[in-house]
């Protein structure tokens, strides 16, 4: 069994229980009221590996600084969430997703960007484009998705979040990431010396 701990931040209202409880139960449960953080715990197959799963829910405004950090060093990936019908929930994920890079120091830090509620079109505030550089900007996988409506969508965002992980928990010369980046180097590297002008 591979320990995998998941952090999931977000603002208020954007669905970040429900995400949890629809992963693990498959349910959706449309309103919550619990004050404190909450740590959800199970057991999947992903890729032939046995993954024993930890998902800390927490709210961040509720939290101290100090308690956040905790946090975040004890986490080994990061579901960030916003809704797609509350621009300020989007405007804040940059603020975590700093304060996240900050806290782990690390090159890469796995984290999916999940925008929530697709299902509420007519109140959408951000758009499909928006998340996707957003995503890409703070170098975050991205997935737009309706909690309510899509158990198969919830369960791909997560899936693709322990793969990152485990991805990044094997050793340098077996990660995909790290090959990949090597050969985007080589290329930018290549290409800058073919436009260099002698």
């Amino acid at each position: 069994m591979v320990p995998v701990k998941l952090l999931i931040l977000g603002a208020q209202n954007t669905g970040k229980t429900a995400l949890c409880v629809r992963f693990i139960t498959k349910r959706f449960i449309g309103e919550y009221d619990h004050k404190k953080e909450v740590t959800y715990k199970c057991s999947r197959v992903v890729d032939q590996e046995a993954v024993d799963l930890e998902i800390l829910d927490l709210t961040w405004k509720e939290s101290s600084v100090a308690s956040l950090e905790s946090s975040i060093r004890w986490a080994d990936g990061f579901l960030l969430l916003y809704s797609i019908t509350q621009r300020f929930s989007f405007l804040e994920v940059p603020q975590l997703k700093t304060l996240i890079d900050q806290t782990k120091q690390n090159l890469v830090v796995p984290a999916v960007l999940v925008a929530n509620k697709a299902d509420l079109e007519i109140g959408r505030q951000v758009t499909t484009d928006e998340g996707q550089r957003l995503a890409k900007d703070l170098r975050c996988g991205f997935r737009e998705l309706s909690v309510a409506e899509a158990v198969l969508a919830v369960e791909a965002a997560v899936l693709q979040l322990i793969r990152l992980v485990l991805d990044q928990q094997r050793p340098l010369p077996e990660r995909r990431s790290y090959m990949l980046t090597v050969r985007h180097a080589l290329t930018r590297k290549l290409t800058r010396s073919k436009t260099m002008q002698w």
